[in-house]
């Protein structure tokens, strides 16, 4: 962005809308998710679905908020701060899934009276340390009342395969898990993220028909946390940016990967990546 000269009114950002977990390490969740909106301009906004007790070492505890509160902030926040596009992530369970798909619903209807923009979710299901992000009971409501709803989601193998409930262990397989999913709901754009395979390579498989292979490297590090927490943010910021599709999703790869060969080595687990890298 420009820097102001004087006598120059100051040009309002585009706002993103991120709705997360709050991870206290800052590495996932609402305050990484602003980070990567910082990073591309854009202004962010957040409403919290489920605190968590966590650091790079591993989840210890998870508190889900009530709909009733999730669901005054977006009210809140759409009121006084509309946004661009919105990012959805860890929901913890069936109170979160339940506001935010009411938020949707009610958005497309034209109860919260609002244009078309982008909406992208990140399956937050289980924390790459094993822990469930997402109470098991939830899954179906996850699936039955938000995947109709949103434009793109982002899961990562494992997340697909919970999704259509069919192994996937290959590209391959995850192209078929994908043309599954989008049976199911004709509308979804996908982009499965490989990022944690030996072979970091990200499936598009969009609704019209169009299927790409995003190759990546392997960047040898172990501060990997909140990477696919800044991929789907950073995917969507291009999208609230006009960037095609297509576009928008290598610009978000090589975003991540960049911010893993920045990473400042933080923790004594799996640290954080540098979310901040195109400011500095």
């Amino acid at each position: 962005m420009e820097p102001q000269t004087a006598g120059t009114l100051p040009v309002s950002p585009p706002i993103g809308l991120t709705i997360a977990g709050y991870d206290p390490s800052s590495g996932a969740g609402i305050t990484a998710d602003l980070l990567v909106f910082q990073a591309h301009g854009i202004f962010g906004t957040s409403a919290i679905t489920a605190l968590t007790v966590q650091s790079t070492v591993g989840v210890g505890a998870v508190q889900v908020l009530s709909k009733e509160l999730i669901s005054e902030t977006l009210e809140t926040l759409h009121f006084d701060l509309p946004a661009m596009g919105i990012k959805i992530g860890m929901l913890g369970g069936i109170e979160g899934v339940a506001a935010v798909a009411n938020f949707l619903e009610n958005m497309r209807t034209g109860h919260v009276t609002k244009p078309h923009i982008p909406i992208v979710l990140d399956p937050v299901i289980r924390s790459s340390s094993g822990a469930s992000l997402l109470a098991p009971e939830a899954l179906e409501a996850f699936k039955e009342s938000l995947l109709p709803r949103v434009d793109w989601i982002t899961p990562n193998w494992s997340e697909l395969a919970l999704l259509v409930a069919q192994e996937v262990q290959s590209m391959t397989e995850a192209e078929m898990a994908a043309g599954a999913l989008q049976r199911m709901y004709p509308s979804l754009n996908l982009i499965v993220t490989g990022g944690d395979q030996s072979q970091p390579i990200d499936l598009f498989y969009s609704s019209n028909g169009e299927v790409h292979h995003l190759p990546g490297e392997h960047i040898e590090t172990r501060s990997t946390h909140g990477t696919g927490c800044a991929f789907s943010t950073a995917f969507l910021s291009n999208l609230i940016l006009r960037k095609p599709a297509l576009d928008a999703a290598r610009a978000a790869k090589t975003y991540v990967a960049e911010a893993l060969r920045r990473a400042p080595g933080l923790g004594g687990g799996r640290g954080p990546i540098n979310l901040l890298w195109p400011l500095r």
